[in-house]
């Protein structure tokens, strides 16, 4: 038993099918986005004026999963704060993860570099304690509320008010909400104020289609697996499987990577399309 395990690990160390299998998870940012620069121009350009210090537009981001939604928002972020040095601060909050008042608003104090215990305190210090730190640092603070509607349904819109109003109470610094999510009824449950508020600018992703999610695919497989290792017809039905799946992204390359190690389990060096079948089951 110890022999054959030695095996599986040794296998694994000297994979003769992945160089990087990074590349194709759903949370890795490639430093390019294969159709979506309409949607990376004018994010950017919504965001463009906290490089000279004034408070961007608050931005609600909509489309279905796998459109490329977090990417963009993370990759803009990104060569945004490279231009901007200190002036600029950026938090990113999954809400499926964070789905209450309480997380949201600590994840946004530890941004900013202050400590916040995960349980023990008032939603209302930590409210208080988020405005200190954020006074204090003297910046445009952008922040992301990805999934934002799973924040909306467990705990309802009280901090989405808050923050898209909370520019009148500060004084040396200000903030910008960018809201994401893939629930295209979402702005029904808002209250009319925090919909208006947070829909001063609206961005939407649509689907990938099949020759779409192929460029990406490929230029994905590029950089994560060894020259010669996918047959031919590999990519393609990843793409055509998710393009049915109203063209999700992450479907395609979540197929792609697990049709790879059934492969790689299997001892060959050559991913087929019946790998991919497998994959789907």
């Amino acid at each position: 038993m110890a022999s054959s395990l030695d095996e599986i690990f040794e296998r694994a160390l000297r994979s003769r099918i992945f160089k990087n299998r990074e590349i194709l998870l759903p949370d890795y940012v490639p430093d390019e986005l294969p159709h979506r620069d309409k949607q990376i121009l004018k994010l950017g350009s919504i965001l463009a004026p906290a490089l000279a210090g004034f408070r961007p537009s608050n931005v609600f981001i909509y489309g279905l999963t796998g459109t490329g939604k977090t990417a963009v928002t993370k990759y803009v972020l990104r060569r945004l704060e490279r231009k901007a040095s200190e002036r600029v601060a950026y938090a990113y909050v999954n809400c499926r993860q964070n789905n209450t008042n309480y997380r949201v608003l600590a994840e946004l104090v530890r941004a900013l570099g202050r400590p916040v215990p995960f349980t023990g305190l008032s939603t209302a210090e930590v409210l208080r304690r988020f405005v200190e730190a954020l006074e204090r640092s003297r910046r445009v603070m952008i922040v992301v509320l990805d999934e934002v509607d799973y924040l909306v349904k467990s705990s309802g819109d009280g901090v989405l008010y808050y923050l898209t109003r909370l520019n009148a109470d500060l004084s040396s610094s200000k903030l910008s909400v960018v809201g994401i999510t893939n629930d295209l009824r979402f702005t029904e449950y808002l209250d009319p104020r925090v919909k208006s508020s947070l829909g001063e600018e609206e961005l939407v992703f649509p689907p990938y289609t099949s020759s779409e999610l192929e460029d990406i695919l490929r230029m994905r497989a590029r950089e994560a697996f060894y020259p010669g290792v996918l047959e031919e017809g590999v990519i393609p039905l990843c793409a055509a499987i998710a393009a049915k799946q109203n063209g999700d992204c992450r479907l395609a390359l979540d197929l792609l990577l697990k049709a790879a190690e059934i492969a790689e389990r299997d001892g060959r060096s050559k991913v087929t399309e019946d790998d991919v079948r497998r994959a789907q089951r």
